[in-house]
């Protein structure tokens, strides 16, 4: 789970300095994405250490679901009620779809580890 969540995290960042650059840098807003993609390859890191995975694994995914609430509950009503295709709205469609993805990934992550004990 940590390279899944290292992955992810710098898909994020990707993602946020891309919606920057796209959008004009006119908003530091459009760097969310990033932020939270440096939170989560930061406890990707803090996961190397076998006796600090579980809690960083769990803290990752309590840190994807709150982004994936924060996007989601930002772009799905500005995609419903505006223009789906501006930058902003895709951006944060785009982390949602993701931070959604890696929470799944994360919760049958935690559920085979159980299993597993």
């Amino acid at each position: 789970m940590p390279a899944t969540t290292r992955l992810f995290g710098l898909i994020l960042i990707v993602l946020g300095v891309a919606s920057y650059v796209l959008t004009g840098r006119t908003s530091i807003t459009a760097l969310i994405p990033a932020f939270f993609g440096a939170v989560l390859v930061i406890l990707a890191l803090v996961a190397r250490n076998e006796a600090a995975r579980k809690h960083a694994m769990h803290a990752a995914v309590a840190v994807g679901m709150v982004g994936l609430l924060g996007a989601l509950a930002r772009g799905v009503p500005a995609a419903i009620n505006g223009d789906p295709t501006r930058p902003a709205v895709l951006a944060q469609l785009v982390m949602g779809a993701l931070l959604l993805i890696y929470v799944a990934l994360g919760v049958r992550s935690f559920v085979e580890a159980r299993r597993n004990r």
